[in-house]
């Protein structure tokens, strides 16, 4: 049996499988698709304390090396649900059920995406989905953010500071977000909105060159370096909802402390509700619920 299975091998679950190993305790991580979580969608990474540059991969890398390192054990599963036995937990996988004594779920959350074609080979060159990792890239050039909600003001915001020009590309006849940020907005020169509006093409061969825009129904070639696409998250929180309750937006609805109400189950990273989603708090999460989860353990 398993000291501490953590289920997610981003920035959350592998800063929660390093502090673990090195208080002594057996670990064994899950993980479903990229070790790294999606940090590795990130060119460059300028805002990790210590280090000035590197890309997202290479920071997945390096945590990774230290993780195995320090004798976890790593593994490419998908898990499916955890069940609460009389010793500890049954977690089981699409294969087979591994048990444990602790449980820290770091299964973080994926932007969600327009959905186009080519989308996923723009990632990095052209396309982005978070302003406060990539806006620097973009610096006197012309962006569009897509979304109308607060995240996608709030970016603009950042952007405008920087860019050349910033689009704001909404679905619906208005914005949604906060009167406030939209007071910022319109009181900049370099801010331009339109509504009613949908992203149909990305058009682009190494690099995004424009954007198709559809309103109403009729269609315009928009020429922009760089798209910021802000139409929310999606966590992946479902499988474990009747372990850890659940936001409205399906976010475990747990507190910077990592500790669930279920005796053993922790959760890190992403996929709890919080104010903000970069690498240093991700990595924060994960060294909380891991001391949590220590100390749990040393209790039994």
């Amino acid at each position: 049996m398993t000291d501490i299975l953590i289920v997610g091998a981003g920035p959350a679950g592998l800063t929660a499988a390093l502090y673990a190993r090195r208080a002594g305790k057996s670990v064994l991580v899950l993980e479903k698709e990229t070790f790294g979580g999606q940090i590795t969608h990130s060119p460059k990474v300028e805002n990790y304390p210590g280090i000035a540059q590197m890309s997202g991969t290479e920071f997945a890398d390096l945590l990774l090396e230290q993780v195995l390192a320090q004798g976890a054990e790593v593994e490419m599963e998908t898990v499916t649900g955890v069940c609460r036995t009389a010793d500890g937990f049954d977690v089981q996988t699409e294969g087979e059920t591994y048990t444990a004594r602790s449980v820290i779920l770091a299964t973080g959350s994926r932007h969600r995406q327009l959905g186009l074609p080519h989308e996923d080979e723009l990632v990095g060159e052209g396309v982005s989905y978070c302003a406060v990792c990539d806006g620097a890239f973009y610096r006197g050039k012309d962006v569009a953010v897509i979304g109308g909600g607060n995240t996608a003001l709030q970016e603009a915001v950042l952007l405008s500071e920087t860019c050349a020009h910033v689009t704001l590309v909404q679905n619906l006849p208005v914005f949604t977000g906060e009167e406030k940020l939209l007071e910022i907005l319109r009181g900049r020169d370099n801010v331009t909105f339109i509504t009613n509006t949908v992203v149909r093409e990305l058009h682009g061969d190494a690099a995004l060159a424009s954007i198709v825009l559809d309103t109403d129904g009729e269609t315009t070639d928009f020429p922009v370096d760089g798209i910021f696409v802000a139409i929310g998250q999606v966590p992946e929180n479902e499988p474990f909802r009747d372990l850890v309750p659940l936001t409205e937006q399906g976010y475990f609805d747990i507190d910077e402390s990592c500790v669930t109400a279920e005796n053993g189950v922790f959760v890190a990273g992403d996929c709890r509700r919080k104010g903000v989603r970069q690498i240093t708090t991700a990595t924060a999460d994960g060294a909380a619920a891991a001391i949590a989860a220590c100390r749990y353990i040393d209790a039994l």
